[in-house]
């Protein structure tokens, strides 16, 4: 019985900032690695982070970003964990699946291959998360943010438009929503 994991010490602490969160999720992902937490405990410590917007930024930067295959084959956990806090995860999935898809586009002009390799990496992982969530809005969401891209108009108009994307950005936006948006017509 010595060999019993042990309860990790981690807690995610009330108005945690989006630093500390970052920090957290990177710990939380180091004794994930190491085996050393349990399914239980990383759902409970990801499902405390993703209640506030804060712990739920931190956790998607530090998770999305990680150079570790971690997050290439996501948990139920974590899916459970993520499920528990459905609108912070919605909008900042749709908006990750934005960003890092324009990115992808900004440094492959600017001939940075290896940062564009990077927002590739993120953008398979959030298209991972958001087909793997059980979260009923999320495919709404997402099919806002299309009608956005490629009307104009909608819930996401203010989004694009703060971030500038130009018309290349928005197609590369929309090819990474239009093969989720075909799976469940």
């Amino acid at each position: 019985m010595s060999q019993a994991m042990k309860s990790t010490s981690l807690s995610v602490k009330e108005n945690i900032t989006f630093e500390e969160a970052i920090a957290l999720t990177q710990e939380i992902m180091t004794e994930m690695e190491k085996g050393q937490i349990s399914a239980a405990e990383i759902e409970s410590l990801i499902g405390d982070l993703v209640k506030s917007k804060n712990g739920a930024r931190g956790f998607f930067v530090a998770y999305l970003t990680d150079s570790r295959p971690l997050a290439d084959n996501p948990s139920p956990s974590i899916f459970r964990a993520l499920e528990s806090s459905p609108e912070t995860v919605t909008e900042l999935l749709v908006k990750n699946l934005a960003m890092c898809s324009a990115m992808v586009v900004h440094h492959q002009r600017n001939q940075d291959q290896e940062t564009a390799s990077q927002s590739e990496t993120v953008r398979s992982r959030t298209t991972r998360l958001i087909k793997s969530v059980d979260i009923p809005s999320l495919k709404d969401e997402i099919e806002e943010l299309y009608q956005s891209t490629t009307t104009g108009q909608g819930n996401y108009k203010q989004f694009l438009e703060r971030w500038g994307y130009d018309d290349e950005q928005l197609k590369v936006i929309q090819q990474a929503i239009e093969p989720r948006s075909e799976e469940h017509t």
